[in-house]
């Protein structure tokens, strides 16, 4: 491994794929660019079409040595309103509306809404928001087979546009038919994480457990209001988490989303759970060569928070610079990480250790590698925890997360801060403690007459058993 591809940065970028980074070439230049992971978008695609890019990524891995982290983000189920006669109306502010089961095609007072979860879980005074909020509309009578509203922000509805009713918990469970069929097929192919979106309930989050067996992690989309209500509850279910703004920004008022992101934050960080920020990061750049200065700010914000990774959608997959949005990317990150600021507001915001010895050891390996001016904390991880520990901690030194496992590997390059590299199985500290300086060394992070910090768990290879740590000098 050269050090030429070496991230010297510590919050991680998700690059999203799609028809603009779908060939060997472009993902070979988002990946030079600064993607640590990819996401595969089951919203859009065929199956075939999914397969193909895995294969792709794995045999970008195969070449640079480096291992990369798929996430299959998953549809989810997609409340929408029925078509029109004319295609379109016009509704004014005032008027009333009817949303009903018929599914005869609508016209300016009616349409069809073919949800009865919608029907049975709103009440006299829900609001109910149409194609990304633009409408806005109360329920004043409910029947078994339809909803009377009012209009509240009128403009023009077209056929299939979306339904938004954020005040409600709609008993729909997170994973459709499509969604378990979409997943049935990409597990066996050697995902690392399950984007699911729709989240309401910690349920939601055990069904996709279940579901996943084991094979990937469980990244519960935050998108909704109730799964704010229940967030303790979801975070202690899901391996990560992600702020999805966009449907989050529907149902929450505009200025509540960015309050919304550091509670999601916040919370993430105690329990030492991967966090992603996602949605319109540098939408500009879909169709423009630079972003605004907001969009950079908007960037350089989720960094300062300490957000593990931050996520490019359509800018990567559809737009007309994709590995340009990356790089951009990469450099608001890498300069804001070289901001003092930025450093003494990690440290300030760092979640005190857990009562546990695998914390304790922890956070005295980050204590003790800034007291010598450590290169580098080696931490050997057989399941990712101590990496994730560790990565917890937020230390002013790489993390180098040694594992005889590809998928924790895999896994770990969603995780701030750390660089994972594959080892063989040691069956001794002394063992240990030699591939950490061998991979230490080959890897780019130390030289001889420096130091490093290894933690490991002893016995070997039981994981969750962080209990050892030891300062080596290369």
């Amino acid at each position: 491994m050269t050090e030429r591809l070496r991230r010297h940065r510590r919050t991680k970028i998700i690059a999203t794929l799609g028809p603009a980074s779908a060939t060997p070439e472009m993902l070979a230049q988002l990946f030079v660019a600064g993607a640590d992971v990819f996401r595969l978008n089951f919203s859009h695609g065929s199956h075939d079409d999914h397969a193909a890019r895995i294969g792709m990524i794995r045999a970008l891995e195969k070449k640079f040595g480096r291992p990369i982290g798929i996430l299959a983000d998953v549809q989810g189920p997609k409340l929408r309103v029925g078509q029109f006669q004319s295609g379109r109306v016009s509704l004014q502010a005032g008027q009333q509306f009817t949303l009903d089961m018929n599914a005869a095609p609508g016209d300016t007072r009616r349409v069809c809404l073919p949800h009865p979860e919608i029907l049975g879980a709103a009440e006299i005074g829900s609001m109910l928001l149409l194609d990304d909020g633009k409408l806005r509309l109360r329920v004043l009578r409910k029947r078994e087979d339809h909803l009377l509203t009012e209009v509240l922000n009128g403009g023009v509805l077209s056929d299939r546009k979306g339904v938004n009713i954020p005040d409600v918990v709609l008993p729909i469970p997170a994973l459709t038919a499509k969604d378990i069929a979409d997943l049935n097929f990409v597990l066996p192919l050697g995902i690392d994480y399950i984007g699911l979106s729709f989240v309401q309930r910690p349920e939601d989050v055990a069904q996709a457990k279940a579901l996943a067996g084991g094979r990937a992690m469980v990244m519960a989309k935050l998108e909704k209001p109730q799964a704010l209500e229940n967030l303790e509850e979801i975070l202690r279910l899901a391996d990560a988490v992600m702020v999805a703004r966009g449907d989050l920004g529907v149902e929450l008022p505009p200025e509540d989303v960015p309050i919304a992101q550091k509670q999601i934050i916040r919370a993430a960080q105690q329990r030492g759970m991967p966090v992603v920020v996602a949605t319109q990061m540098l939408e500009s750049m879909i169709s423009a060569p630079a972003p605004t200065r907001a969009e950079a700010s908007d960037v350089a914000t989720a960094v300062y928070d300490g957000a593990d990774a931050v996520m490019l959608s359509a800018e990567s997959a559809a737009g007309q610079y994709p590995r340009e949005a990356v790089n951009m990317m990469d450099r608001i990150i890498a300069r804001v990480e070289r901001d003092a600021d930025w450093r003494r507001g990690i440290d300030a915001k760092r979640p005190a250790p857990e009562r546990s010895s695998a914390d304790a050891i922890a956070a005295a390996a980050v204590q003790v590698a800034h007291t010598i001016g450590a290169q580098a904390i080696v931490a050997l991880t057989e399941s990712g925890s101590t990496a994730l520990r560790v990565a917890r901690e937020k230390p002013d030194c790489p993390v180098l997360g040694l594992t005889t496992t590809t998928p924790v590997a895999r896994r770990l390059a969603l995780v701030w801060g750390v660089h994972a590299a594959m080892t063989v199985q040691v069956h001794s500290m002394t063992e240990a403690v030699a591939q950490a300086v061998k991979i230490t060394r080959l890897e780019g992070f130390a030289k001889k007459g420096e130091e490093i910090v290894v933690v490991a768990g002893v016995p070997f290879g039981q994981p969750g058993t962080t209990n050892a740590l030891r300062v080596v000098s290369i």
